[in-house]
């Protein structure tokens, strides 16, 4: 078994194709709409889905806001240089939400990010981690 992918509703698609790929450095790997059940469905990574894990992007056409409601966490990204990775995410336009620094009660180094729906991406440093099991599988290419 695999994690394939996780689902995410939008309210605007254009704006988070922008900022996932154009900001994340993320790519669009497919898109299909759906006339008869009117939503689109909008794929991004940093690789092929066949041997990674990839963000859908769901837009329902005529919604352009959801509810993230108290049970939603974040998204996690490993980078190599988290101060650069914010830099470059705030020249892209990007909404840095939490500035790169040790979490709570930890040594590993983390910043957030929002997304054009409110959604949080955490960005965690992978050089120097002390602790494995906070390490994630993926690096940004950002």
């Amino acid at each position: 078994m695999r994690l394939l992918h996780t689902m995410l509703r939008v309210g605007n698609l254009e704006k988070s194709l922008q900022f996932y790929c154009d900001v994340l450095g993320m790519t669009l790997l497919r898109q299909k709409d759906y006339p008869g059940g009117k939503f689109t469905l909008a794929f991004v990574g940093y690789g092929d889905e066949s041997d990674h894990t990839v963000l859908e992007l769901t837009y329902n056409w005529g919604v352009d806001a959801y509810d993230l409601g108290a049970g939603y966490g974040h998204i996690a990204i490993g980078v190599d240089d988290i101060y650069q990775t914010c830099e470059a995410i705030k020249a892209r336009g990007g909404k840095v939400v939490r500035e790169p620094g040790p979490m709570k009660h930890g040594s590993t180094v983390i910043a957030f990010v929002s997304d054009p729906d409110g959604y949080k991406v955490e960005l965690i440093q992978l050089k120097n981690q002390t602790n494995a099991d906070e390490t994630p599988a993926a690096t940004a290419k950002v």
